[in-house]
């Protein structure tokens, strides 16, 4: 059943839901957070429309950095730029930043523990016919890996803004992952949203299971506990935003309720959300994981949705895993 204390959106599990990129939501927190502090400034690599930084660059054009296809100078430019008190966000696609630049980033942003906000574009099979070079997998593995880094994975348009918001208050650097086409809205304004601490937004009366999704997976997610709620197997969907740091405290809950947990992520298996929720769980409670993400594999060009049916990505995968781990008892 759905939580109501979530405020989802009502037309999520309706024949047509609100659909809107991702991305958008990053766009429009960065104008609004341009608006309400000067010290913002945006640098970005001859990507301006693709990230939605392009309004920022209308409305506060000295305060917009055009770096060009040179994703480590952006990232040094803006670690100097946050010891000198601005407040930068770079952008790119995500297989350029933080993928061509990790070492920047580890060196001049995370050792020098400065508030430089990485937003990851274009991550994950939702880039489609972009294919593998630019379907970035790996992310989140590479960045919450990472002392002094913070890492969300927001499930739509709304949250991303939020995010997005929320990262001019962290004390350290920080990455948002964000998908390109457009996906289900699934929360509102009114939806809590506080770094670091996970969201239930369905948990049936008599759960068997506790799904743990991020990013493009969280609808999926709740798709699939709709499906199962009418197939006899409760559940719990917990919205996991923040991959780093994690809500082990939620994780340990659920596991000792359900006694299973499902991780589903838009991300290599090796690395993600499912690995980090496994670390929470080895240390603390130990129960049996099923794993729903990319099998160590390149993805390719395509239809996003036809993408994650190939790479077993979609509703019904989560489900099985769901059954699966519910018949190992």
């Amino acid at each position: 059943m759905i939580n109501e204390n979530a405020k989802l959106n009502k037309k999520l599990f309706t024949q047509a839901p609100d659909m809107t990129p991702i991305r958008n939501g990053f766009g429009e927190g960065i104008v609004e957070l341009g608006k309400e502090n000067d010290r913002v400034v945006v640098l970005t690599a001859d990507l301006k429309e693709s990230t939605r930084v392009d309004e920022f660059a209308k409305q506060f054009p000295e305060r917009f950095f055009e770096v060009g296809v040179a994703e480590q100078n952006m990232v040094t430019i803006a670690a100097g730029l946050a010891v000198g008190g601005k407040i930068p966000f770079v952008t790119s696609y995500a297989v350029f930043s933080p993928g061509r630049n990790w070492e920047q980033i580890r060196t001049t942003i995370c050792y020098n523990n400065v508030n430089v906000n990485i937003a990851g574009h274009h991550t994950g099979l939702m880039t489609g016919p972009d294919g593998a070079t630019h379907q970035a997998l790996e992310d989140i593995a590479i960045m919450r890996v990472l002392p002094n880094m913070t890492v969300f994975v927001p499930c739509d348009a709304i949250e991303a803004k939020k995010a997005t918001k929320a990262m001019t208050h962290i004390q350290n650097a920080g990455y948002i992952r964000l998908a390109r086409d457009p996906s289900a809205l699934i929360t509102t304004e009114e939806t809590p949203f506080t770094p670091g601490k996970a969201n239930i937004l369905w948990e049936s009366k008599k759960p068997k299971v506790t799904i743990i999704a991020c990013g493009t997976m969280v609808a999926r997610s709740l798709f699939a506990a709709e499906e199962l709620e009418k197939e006899g197997i409760g559940s719990v969907v917990i919205n996991m935003h923040t991959i780093k740091p994690i809500d082990s405290k939620t994780i340990i809950t659920y596991a000792k309720k359900t006694k299973c947990v499902v991780t589903a992520e838009e991300h290599q298996i090796a690395g993600g959300l499912g690995s980090a929720v496994a670390e929470v769980l080895a240390m603390n409670y130990p129960v049996p994981q099923e794993f729903v993400g990319v099998k160590d594999a390149f993805g390719e060009s395509g239809k996003p949705n036809e993408l994650f049916e190939k790479y077993g990505l979609g509703v019904k995968d989560i489900k099985t895993a769901a059954y699966r781990i519910v018949k190992r008892f």
